[in-house]
């Protein structure tokens, strides 16, 4: 039976929910982050070690729905997210790009980080106008700056330059909303990771499937290399 230590979310279809039940996209978002919680619950009641979420692309970040989400970060962010950090300890780091982001925004997320530094029971990674490229090019002028400093041949001293840093590379990827891609996620951490595709749209992914992917990841007879 294989480990697992790091499961990994693409969160798509909060929008095409919203247009499936014939509400408005703020209560499509607002869905998908109540289903953020119940996640996070599923995860603390499986002990798993790390999640990381795909919350925003660096792509998406220009859409007219991103006031949409700054409302309900605003709304809700801190008050849950505090509740996670003090009672169920879990650690927080926010990941991507703040540049243009709201000052109000970049406090709430730098309060959360610092408040939950210390907890150990859930690494609860999100990425948040986020994309792959951005971060290889971060990567490659950490490595221009400091390239006397870094070693090339030690994997893990390579890990810290990534977002993920060291925390073990995702088992599993499930994307949610029935696209098969990767869309610009953690590349660099995806090398060996098993990958589900569901046409579930996010806010209706539930803990029975969350389960059933996992049983079935736990009995594939995994192979690295070809």
């Amino acid at each position: 039976m294989n480990n697992l230590e790091h499961i990994a979310f693409i969160l798509d279809g909060n929008k095409r929910w919203a247009k499936k039940n014939k509400f408005s996209n703020f209560i499509g978002y607002s869905k998908g982050f109540e289903n953020i919680k119940n996640l996070v619950n599923f995860s603390l009641n499986i002990k798993l070690k790390n999640l990381t979420l795909y919350a925003l692309s660096s792509e998406n970040f220009h859409r007219s729905s991103i006031d949409l989400i700054y409302d309900i970060i605003y709304k809700n962010f801190q008050k849950y997210f505090n509740d996670l950090v003090v009672n169920n300890g879990v650690r927080i780091k926010i990941f991507g790009s703040r540049k243009n982001l709201p000052k109000k925004i970049i406090g709430i997320f730098e309060n959360i980080e610092k408040l939950s530094s210390d907890n150990n029971k859930l690494n609860l990674n999100i990425a948040f106008n986020y994309g792959f490229k951005d971060e290889i090019k971060k990567v490659l002028n950490k490595v221009k700056d400091n390239c006397s400093n870094i070693n090339l041949n030690n994997e893990q001293e390579i890990n810290k330059l990534f977002d993920i840093g060291t925390f073990p590379d995702p088992d599993i990827l499930i994307r949610t909303g029935g696209y098969k891609r990767l869309s610009n996620f953690i590349m660099y951490n995806l090398t060996y990771t098993e990958l589900f595709f569901t046409d579930t749209l996010w806010p209706d992914f539930s803990e029975k499937e969350f389960n059933a992917i996992i049983n079935e990841y736990l009995n594939i007879s995994r192979k690295y290399g070809l």
